[in-house]
């Protein structure tokens, strides 16, 4: 079952907590268990504010699209920002004695952690996030 959704999200903060409607429905129309909810959760809200405000430095004029396609064996989650985008590669490992305190730069390392692919397109401003269904 083929199923496609989309999320605009405003470049503020508060509209992040739209992700979780959009699992929600998702969830409940293909079945997966709550340990792939829970790294949904925190993968797509990580990406959605990096969106919101590293790309588009919380530009109210901006907008991030999310968009959630599922064959039945794959669910890809796409976040679009209209950012200047970023190389990815020059991330600053987080895990680096002199970066443990920082408050951000996380993010990156723990979408690679829990998807199953990530993908930078379009110098940066396109993510795609692969989680396997079974």
């Amino acid at each position: 079952m083929a199923i496609r959704k989309e999320l605009v999200l405003k470049s503020d903060f508060e509209e992040v907590e739209k992700v979780e409607s959009l699992l929600n429905d998702l969830q409940s129309e293909i079945g997966f268990n709550d340990e792939l909810y829970a790294k949904l959760m925190l993968t797509v809200s990580e990406a959605a504010t990096n969106g919101i405000v590293h790309g588009n430095k919380l530009d109210p004029s901006k907008k991030v699209v999310l968009t959630a396609e599922s064959d039945g064996s794959v669910l890809t989650i796409t976040t679009k920002d209209e950012g200047e985008g970023f190389e990815p590669d020059e991330v600053a490992d987080p895990l680096a004695e002199e970066n443990l305190l920082k408050p951000s730069g996380r993010g990156v390392f723990l979408m690679k952690e829990y998807a199953d692919e990530v993908e930078y397109q379009d110098g940066g401003t396109i993510l795609v996030l692969k989680f396997k269904l079974s």
